[in-house]
């Protein structure tokens, strides 16, 4: 990308017309500022792939002008990509304490953390990164110390606002500070760049001081086990839901490493500092059925979480069933909807009875409804807002609600160079951006030929013939045929593509039959010939040559 001489501009490589894999590039003059690095999940729309991140090549080419990455919150979708990304970037890394804790466990399994220079920056904190002036400013959100980033540079400010809420009484944390908006719109603000999560709901999304008096009165009379599963890193739930638990004469539980990590990480930055020590799961599964409350992970559907192995029966220590009780206290991420309802479909199939947020009043949203976004349009007063985080569509209700607070909006999609600065906003040029799948240790294009294949193997199979040839390529006792999803045990069908491609490689050309090469793809051909007469289907096929 060529820098325009004297300019600022946004341009996000993810976390656009969609919720998650949040990655910002902020350009002033000629450098560069990353803000939030997270990660996505593919949800059924991609069933070959678990886990998603922004496709890095373009800052990974510019990064020796990347002055820092800076991270606003501990969710997944703005730190979780820091593990796969950063050694494109090799930048540092700023984060406040809590991220920090949580980031350092990551880095810790990843055998990252030696490398990464992680600095650890104090909610409110104010501090310069090359042409960028940079100032945390704390917002009410599901996860503690969320910021939103202040970014002043010569050419004007800019609030990138994370995710955030306008919580009366969060419990864990302050609230939204205001005062602080406030005033930065009297110091005036060129561009917010603004969650559009909850852009369609009207009101307000409630408080987290509702739910917890809610969870205690319900959780309070019941009788028999009674699990809770909701965002692992919501603090405050998970200490609104261990009191509740306590205020019935309940102990608590963890079942979960995701939970059992936030709660870790919480301890060491003080918080959870009014819960005593969560009893070990192994030791749950011994405690009398009305002495006891889990925590579980899972509230997404998620397959190998725990609540979705006890749905299953085959957790190793808890078991739920007739009696018990299970509360989501969470809402629906779209996409997952058949994940949870299998889940629950699961609990309710054991005999528990299952409770959501559609029955009773046990979630409310991080992000805010449309009475907070106006209200923070009121105190910022920004000449022109971009919608992000989110699908199209809130990002579309968002721009029409700018419009009437008086801010000119700007729609962009993913790879966008939003030049901010001059008369009037405007895209000047697109740079690369796609999505990664994460594949163990290594990244694999969405749209590449390993996905494909993977995609063509998952919808029409795969059958893979091994064949003995001798030195004039005469087959040697019969082709083995494998077929793994395909055919079940005792089918004809294998024996009968066999009997065929035996057939058809005795007829190949002698001199075809001495090469290798030659021999394998023509074999590999006529497979596939064989199976899509016996099958009418066209699946991957490869074949294992043997010469003896």
């Amino acid at each position: 990308m060529n820098a325009v001489s004297g300019d600022l501009a946004f341009l996000p490589l993810g976390g656009t017309g969609e919720i998650g894999m949040n990655l910002n590039v902020y350009r002033c003059d000629d450098a560069l500022l990353a803000v939030d690095c997270g990660i996505g999940f593919a949800g059924r729309d991609n069933p070959e792939v678990d886990v998603m991140v922004p496709d890095p090549a373009w800052l990974a080419a510019c990064r020796d002008r990347l002055v820092g990455l800076v991270i606003t919150h501990a969710h997944e979708d703005h730190l979780g990509a820091v593990v796969h990304l950063w050694r494109q970037f090799r930048c540092k890394v700023f984060a406040t304490p809590f991220a920090a804790a949580v980031l350092t466990r990551k880095l810790t399994e990843a055998g990252m953390l030696q490398e990464v220079p992680l600095v650890v920056t104090q909610p409110r904190a104010r501090f310069r990164l090359g042409p960028f002036d940079c100032e945390y400013i704390p917002v009410a959100h599901s996860v503690p110390e969320s910021q939103a980033l202040a970014i002043r540079t010569r050419h004007g400010t800019v609030l990138h606002t994370g995710d955030w809420k306008l919580d009366p009484d969060p419990l864990v944390g302050p609230r939204t500070d205001e005062a602080a908006f406030a005033a930065l719109g009297e110091e005036g603000v060129l561009a917010m760049v603004c969650d559009s999560t909850n852009a369609m709901v009207e009101g307000h999304s409630g408080s987290e001081a509702e739910v917890r008096r809610n969870l205690a009165a319900l959780i309070r009379p019941m009788t028999g086990r009674v699990a809770v599963t909701g965002f692992a890193s919501n603090v405050a739930r998970l200490e609104s839901i261990a009191l509740a638990g306590r205020a019935a004469g309940r102990q608590v539980s963890l079942v979960g490493r995701s939970l059992r990590n936030i709660e870790a990480a919480a301890r060491d930055c003080g918080y959870l500092k009014s819960i005593p020590p969560f009893v070990p799961d192994e030791e749950a599964g011994y405690l009398p059925d009305e002495e006891i409350l889990l925590i579980c992970t899972g509230s997404q559907g998620e397959p190998r979480s725990a609540m979705a192995k006890i749905a299953e029966d085959t957790h190793p220590h808890i078991a739920l069933g007739e009696g018990d009780t299970v509360i989501f206290s969470s809402r629906r991420i779209p996409g997952n909807e058949r994940a949870i309802q299998r889940i629950q479909d699961g609990l309710v199939r054991r005999g528990c009875r299952v409770m959501t947020d559609e029955d009773h009043m046990v979630h409310v949203s991080g992000h805010p409804a449309r009475d907070e976004l106006k209200r923070l349009y009121a105190l910022v007063k920004p000449r022109f807002s971009v919608p992000v985080h989110g699908e199209w569509r809130h990002m579309q209700e968002h721009a029409a609600l700018a419009t009437e607070c008086g801010a000119t909006p700007f729609l962009i999609e993913d790879g966008d160079v939003l030049r901010l600065s001059g008369n009037r906003p405007e895209v000047v040029e697109s740079v690369p951006a796609g999505k990664l799948a994460v594949d163990a240790d290594r990244l694999v294009p969405m749209d590449g030929a390993v996905l494909a294949a993977r995609r063509r193997m998952m919808f029409n199979g795969v059958v893979v013939a091994s064949l003995a040839v001798d030195g004039q390529g005469r087959v040697l006792g019969e082709p083995q045929i494998s077929a793994p999803g395909l055919f079940d045990t005792g089918d004809a069908e294998p024996g009968l593509i066999a009997a065929d491609l035996r057939q058809a490689v005795s007829a190949l050309p002698a001199a075809l039959k001495r090469e290798d090469d030659a021999l394998r793809e023509a074999t590999r051909s006529a497979l596939r010939k064989a199976v899509g007469r016996r099958l009418r289907k066209r699946p991957t096929v490869e074949v294992h040559l043997l010469r003896v």
